[in-house]
C-alpha cells in the first residue's frame, strides 16, 4: 500500500497519462506555491509515451498554479492569462470568444484533463472559456501541430490539468476577491468567492471545490464604457463552477478516478450599443455602450465535462491508461437582425442561435520501456471519439446547422530511441479514420422571414489520414541542448459555416471539397541552453498546410475558405534567477504568414490579425521581498504590424500589470493592477481582424483588484 505521503504524486502521475499528449517543461521560475506539491523536475507528466521534461523534440510549456495565481491577481480573464504566459498567442480579446485568439497562427485544441472542449464541427470560439482557473493546477502546453493526439491540434495544445487531491487526511481552502475600474463606478465593480475541500481517507482520494463570480461593466483609458459584442461578453456577467473528483487505489499500481466540472457563465443584460452609430473607425472614435434593455436573452456558455479513468502501473511490465469522458457543450449567442420572425401577435422579431455540441469518447494507452536493453520505449493505444452537433435558432427553433454527426477512430505506434547517451530519436505514426453523417436540410434565408431557402442534399462523407510524426534531440554539451522536429496535425473545417453558408441548389453534402480535412505540417528546430541560474531557449518553426482553412467577412458573417497557407515564426524565451528571491523572464515572439488567394498553388495574400498575432516582446519580475512579502510586474510590447494591401494596420501598444501580496497566518492578501499606467488603446483585434464600427473596440483601462485566501 502506497503512504498517504506519496499517493498524490503517483496519482497525479497515473491520471495525467491519460490526459493525452501536453507536455511539461521544467524551468526554474517555475516553482510551486505553498499550497502546491512540485512534480519531480524530470516527469512529463501528461504525455502517453511518458517523455522526459528538457529531452522533447518540440517546445513545450507548463504553467505552474503560482504563474496561475499571478495572473488571476490581475486579471481573470482566461484569454489575458493565455496570452500573458503562452508565446505566439494571440493578444485576448476580452470577450467571451476566443475568434481571432490563435496559436502560433492556427487553431489550438483545448483539453480538461484530457477531455477535448474544441468542437470540430461548428467552432463557437469559446473553447477556453468552459472551466474557471481557480479548478486548474497547472496548463500544459504543445507548441506547433501535433500527431501524438491528431484531431484539431493544428496549432498545438492546451490542456488544463485540474486541481488533484492535497495530501493528508483533509484540507481546505477559501478565497474571495473584489475588482473595480479606477473610478470605483458602482457599475463597474464585481466580485468572486470560492471554496475546496480535499483529502484522502485509507484508499479514497477526494476533492470537491466551487467559485460565484460576478462582473461588472468594462471602462476604457478614458473612462469610457466598452461596447458590447454580438458573439458574446465578459463584462456585466455572473459565472459559477463546481468541480468533484474521487479516486479509489485498487493496489499498490492499479488506481480508478471519476471526475466531473460543471461550468456556466451568462450575461446580465442592461446595456447595449450606442444608436444610431457605435463607433467609428475611420475617426478613431471606439464603439461604446450605454444602459438599456437588450433584444433577447444574453449571451451565454454552460459545459460539463466528465471523465472515467483507470490506470494499471505495472501490467505484464506495461503502464495501462485508460479513460472514458463525455462534455456536453451549449453556447447561447446574442441576438442579430440575421434572423427575422413574425412572433404569435404578427409583430416582427429578431432570433438569435443557439450551438449545441455533445460529445462521447475513449482512449486506450499502453507503454513498454526498457526494451531492447533499456534503449527502446513504445507506446501505443487507441482513441475513439463521437461528437453530434447543430445550430438552431432559440425562439423560433429552426435549423441554422443541421444536426452533424462526425465519428472519429485513430490508432497510433509511438517510438522513442536512446541511441548514446547525448542522443535521442522520438518517431510516430498515427492512422486517423473520420466519417461525417449530415440528413437533408433546408438552409435560412436570411433576406427575409422565410423559413426555408435551398434544399441540400444530405451524404456520410468518410475520409481517412496517416500522420507522422519525428524527431531529434542532441545533447551538445552539459549546458546545449540541440533538437528538430516534424510533426503533422489533423483538424475538421468548421462543417456548421460551410452547411449554413450554401445558397446554391443542388449541392450535395458527399462532394463538397470543403468539406476535406486541414492537415498541417509542423517543421521546427531550436536549441536550450541552461547555465546554472540562467535559461534560455530559441526556435524556429513553419507550419503549412496545403488545404488550410482562412476566415474571412461577407456581409457581416464570417465563411471559411479553403486554402493553401504557410507560416513561419520565431519563439525566444528566457528566464534569470538572479539569486533566491528575484526572478527575470522574457519572451520574443515574431509570425508571419501567407495564403493563396487565386487557387494558383502559390501564396501571395498576407495573413491579417484573425490568423497572425503581432510580434511581441514581454518582460516580468518576481520578487520575494521576505517570507511573507512578493511582487510581480510585467510589461508586454505589442509592436506595429503593416499588412499590404488592406485596412488592418496594427498600431502597436504597451501594457504594464503588477501585483503585491503579502502572507500572514490569517491567510494571503494580494493586490492586483491591470493596465497599470491606465493606457488608452484599441485591440489588436479591432485593429487587425476585421473592419467595423460595430467591433471597433478599445481595451480596458486601469483595473484594481483585491484578493484574499486561506488555507486550513
Amino acid at each position: 500500500m502506497k503512504t498517504p505521503e506519496s499517493r498524490p504524486l503517483l496519482l497525479a502521475l497515473a491520471v495525467a497519462a491519460v490526459h493525452g499528449p501536453a507536455l511539461a517543461q521544467s524551468s526554474s521560475n517555475t516553482q510551486s506555491g505553498d499550497n502546491t506539491k512540485a512534480l519531480p523536475d524530470l516527469v512529463i507528466t501528461a504525455t502517453r509515451n511518458k517523455s522526459t521534461a528538457g529531452e522533447t523534440p518540440q517546445k513545450t510549456t507548463i504553467i505552474t498554479r503560482e504563474q496561475i495565481e499571478q495572473q488571476q491577481a490581475i486579471s481573470n480573464d482566461p484569454g489575458q492569462v493565455l496570452s500573458n504566459l503562452i508565446p505566439s498567442y494571440s493578444p485576448g480579446r476580452q470577450k467571451l470568444s476566443n475568434a481571432g485568439e490563435t496559436f502560433r497562427g492556427r487553431s489550438p485544441l483545448f483539453l480538461v484533463d484530457g477531455v477535448p472542449q474544441s468542437n470540430p464541427l461548428r467552432d463557437s470560439a469559446r473553447d477556453s472559456y468552459t472551466i474557471d482557473l481557480d479548478m486548474v493546477e497547472r496548463i500544459e502546453v504543445i507548441h506547433g501541430a501535433s500527431a501524438e493526439h491528431g484531431l484539431g491540434a493544428t496549432g498545438g495544445i492546451i490542456n488544463f490539468v485540474t486541481r488533484r487531491p492535497d495530501s493528508g487526511v483533509m484540507s481546505q481552502s477559501v478565497s474571495a476577491s473584489v475588482t473595480s475600474d479606477d473610478d470605483v463606478d458602482s457599475d463597474g465593480q464585481g466580485y468572486k468567492v470560492g471554496y475546496r475541500i480535499s483529502g484522502q481517507q485509507g484508499r479514497w482520494d477526494y476533492l470537491l471545490g466551487g467559485n460565484i463570480q460576478e462582473r461588472g461593466v468594462f471602462y476604457d483609458g478614458e473612462d469610457r464604457l466598452i461596447g458590447v459584442a454580438y458573439p458574446g461578453e465578459l463584462q456585466n456577467t455572473e459565472s459559477h463552477d463546481v468541480l468533484a473528483k474521487l479516486g479509489y487505489w485498487l493496489d499498490d499500481d492499479q488506481n480508478v478516478e471519476f471526475f466531473i466540472n460543471r461550468f456556466q457563465l451568462e450575461g446580465k443584460g442592461g446595456y447595449v450599443p450606442v444608436k444610431p452609430k457605435p463607433g467609428d473607425r475611420d475617426r478613431g472614435v471606439p464603439t461604446t455602450a450605454r444602459p438599456g434593455i437588450i433584444d433577447g436573452k444574453p449571451g451565454e456558455n454552460e459545459v460539463t465535462t466528465a471523465r472515467l479513468s483507470y490506470s494499471h502501473g505495472d501490467w505484464f511490465g506495461n503502464q495501462v491508461d485508460t479513460q472514458f469522458y463525455s462534455q456536453t457543450f451549449r453556447a447561447r449567442f446574442a441576438t442579430t437582425p440575421f434572423f427575422p420572425y413574425v412572433d404569435a401577435n404578427g409583430n416582427d422579431q429578431l432570433d438569435q442561435t443557439r450551438n449545441e455540441s455533445d460529445k462521447l469518447g475513449a482512449k486506450f494507452t499502453l507503454t513498454r520501456d526498457g526494451l531492447l536493453n533499456d534503449y527502446l520505449t513504445l507506446t501505443t493505444g487507441l482513441d475513439v471519439l463521437e461528437d453530434e452537433t447543430r445550430q438552431t435558432l432559440v425562439e423560433t427553433g429552426r435549423t441554422y446547422v443541421p444536426k452533424s454527426q462526425f465519428r472519429n477512430y485513430a490508432a497510433f505506434l509511438q517510438g522513442d530511441v536512446a541511441v548514446t547517451d547525448r542522443l535521442t530519436l522520438h518517431t510516430g505514426v498515427r492512422y486517423e479514420h473520420a466519417e461525417l453523417k449530415v440528413d437533408t436540410y433546408n438552409t435560412i434565408d436570411r433576406s427575409d422571414v422565410t423559413d426555408d431557402n435551398v434544399t441540400v442534399q444530405g451524404g456520410n462523407p468518410d475520409f481517412n489520414e496517416t500522420l507522422f510524426n519525428a524527431g531529434v534531440v542532441f545533447q551538445a554539451t552539459d549546458q546545449l541542448q540541440l533538437f528538430a522536429n516534424y510533426s503533422e496535425g489533423f483538424g475538421m473545417p468548421d462543417v456548421g459555416r460551410v452547411l449554413r453558408g450554401i445558397d446554391v441548389s443542388g449541392q450535395d453534402v458527399d462532394n463538397l471539397i470543403k468539406l476535406v480535412p486541414i492537415v498541417t505540417d509542423n517543421r521546427e528546430v531550436g536549441g536550450r541552453f541552461n547555465w546554472d541560474r540562467y535559461h534560455l531557449e530559441v526556435s524556429y518553426y513553419e507550419s503549412d498546410s496545403d488545404l488550410g482553412e482562412r476566415l474571412t467577412e461577407v456581409n457581416g458573417t464570417w465563411v471559411g475558405n479553403r486554402e493553401k497557407t504557410e507560416i513561419q515564426g520565431v519563439e525566444v524565451t528566457a528566464d534569470a534567477d538572479l539569486n533566491d528571491a528575484h526572478n527575470l523572464a522574457f519572451s520574443y515572439t515574431y509570425a508571419d504568414g501567407e495564403s493563396d488567394t487565386d487557387g494558383d498553388g502559390d501564396v501571395d495574400t498576407e495573413l491579417s490579425g484573425i490568423n497572425i498575432a503581432p510580434e511581441t516582446l514581454k518582460l516580468s519580475w518576481s520578487a520575494a521581498w521576505t517570507k511573507t512579502l512578493s511582487s510581480h510586474l510585467q510589461f508586454t510590447q505589442f509592436l506595429d504590424r503593416d499588412i499590404e494591401g488592406d485596412d488592418l494596420d496594427f498600431d502597436g501598444y504597451g501594457l504594464v500589470d503588477g501585483s503585491v501580496a503579502y502572507r500572514t497566518g490569517a491567510g494571503k492578501l494580494s493586490l492586483g493592477i491591470e493596465n497599470l499606467l491606465d493606457k488608452d488603446y484599441f485591440t489588436y483585434y479591432s485593429q487587425s481582424a476585421r473592419v467595423s464600427d460595430e467591433y471597433y473596440f478599445q481595451g480596458r483601462g486601469r483595473t484594481v483588484t483585491l484578493g484574499y485566501q486561506l488555507d486550513f
